[in-house]
């Protein structure tokens, strides 16, 4: 006789010890599983195993509820025997067909003691996957009135129908299973919802930076247009190095995205960190001049050669000498770079500046991509890119106080020994 039940409140009715204990430790198991796993497939996944074993059932699915197409699909199957893949991939049950459909469409559980003879039996299903129903227990997934899905076990091993027992069993994994995917469902939105906005964030301070970058372009260029066209040299030498620095500022942002978007061990090779800080020092040189800010550069120390990835490096050194430059006053302006090397092959680099510092809330956050607080004209890259390419060497960047009440951003590099299968190519 195919049986229903539709009690608020799951009764577990006579029961052997041996059943009341078997079922007390499948449900700690579950209840305990909700706690520990994040991952909603794996947790579905040990749920329906839970309810299988708990059931004696040769094969339980469970079934999602798809409120767009107002059907419910398989999201997990397990069993012995059959193809339950196919179930997943080809079987969907609009709400009324099947036992489940319509255990689902009436928010009530449903034993089928005899599949054979029950007309409501979708025979697609078997046809899928190859499976023979004999016995059917179908259970709602509902949270808050909201249906969820369906819990659904086939088949007590060693024939006979599913009791009342399992019917009420099965409620309240059904129940412990509903919770935890709307519980995942809302972590899910929350973050996605979360990732969506920093994205926007993102991309509406990277359009302005790039728009002011195009902005400066576009206005040289026509100064250099107009310049050529009536024979002003006097226009061109004010309007090229305006066009030189938006051009310098647009390959630098391309190469911090490069640079932030993949990871890569460093091409390291032995380079004299001196030469390296004599660079970016030649690179700055006009603007620090036109700022008039005060470039201070000691590299006495730093006369022994390292292992690093030279372009990386001087790339981080231009990284945080821009930060340097837009902190301190113009006019009176103080920088200084200072590197030293050690006889291990270690180094350390400092940048200080007498700009107004970093202030301690937001030293834990300058770091975080796309964090600036330059408004539009900053990408929140820079740091973000500099502090990668440091780890990557197994380094670190730290950021305190200067004696001079500025910012100082110090590097430490770790030495670094060839391998001697590196050695010998």
């Amino acid at each position: 006789m195919n049986g229903e039940i539709d009690e608020k409140v799951p009764w577990l009715g006579p029961a052997t010890d041996d059943e009341t204990k078997r079922v007390v430790e499948a449900l700690y198991r579950v209840h305990r599983l909700t706690t520990v796993i994040t991952d909603l497939d794996v947790l579905l996944t040990r749920i329906a195993e839970e309810s299988r074993g708990v059931a004696q059932a040769e094969a339980c699915s469970l079934l999602l509820y798809d409120e767009q197409k107002d059907e419910i699909y398989f999201h997990v199957a397990i069993g012995e025997h059959g193809n339950q893949e196919a179930l997943k991939s080809q079987v969907r049950l609009k709400l009324g067909q099947g036992i489940a459909g319509e255990a689902a469409a009436r928010r009530c559980s449903i034993n089928v003691e005899d599949a054979e003879s029950d007309p409501r039996i979708f025979r697609g299903a078997d046809a899928a996957s190859d499976f023979h129903t004999r016995s059917l227990l179908a259970v709602p997934m509902v949270d808050r009135d909201r249906l969820v899905g369906v819990l659904e076990v086939v088949n007590k091993v060693n024939g006979g129908a599913f009791t009342t027992f399992d019917m009420h069993v099965m409620a309240m994994f059904s129940s412990l299973a509903a919770s935890s995917i709307v519980s995942a469902r809302l972590i899910e939105e929350r973050v996605r919802n979360e990732r969506l906005a920093a994205i926007g964030q993102a991309v509406a301070g990277l359009s302005h930076y790039i728009k002011n970058i195009i902005t400066g372009l576009s206005s040289s260029a026509e100064l250099i247009e107009m310049g050529l066209n009536a024979g002003n040299t006097e226009m061109l030498k004010r309007s090229f190095p305006v066009f030189q620095r938006s051009t310098k500022r647009i390959t630098n942002f391309v190469q911090d995205l490069l640079s932030f978007s993949r990871s890569s061990a460093p091409y390291r090779e032995e380079c004299k960190l001196g030469d390296i800080v004599g660079e970016v020092r030649e690179t700055y040189a006009e603007l620090f001049t036109t700022k008039r800010i005060d470039l201070t550069v000691d590299t006495s120390e730093a006369k022994d050669t390292i292992l690093v990835d030279g372009q990386a490096i001087y790339r981080c050194l231009l990284n945080l000498l821009t930060n340097a430059v837009d902190a301190v006053p113009a006019g009176d302006g103080r920088v200084t770079l200072r590197a030293r090397t050690h006889e291990d092959g270690s180094a350390e680099i400092d940048i200080l500046d007498n700009g107004p510092g970093v202030p301690m809330e937001a030293r834990n956050s300058i770091f975080d991509p796309f964090f600036s607080t330059k408004g539009s004209r900053g990408t929140g890259l820079g740091l973000a890119v500099t502090q990668k390419i440091i780890r990557e060497h197994g380094g670190d960047l730290t950021v305190g106080d200067a004696p001079s009440g500025g910012a100082r951003f110090h590097i430490t590099l770790p030495a670094w020994r060839k391998s001697e299968e590196e050695a010998r190519q």
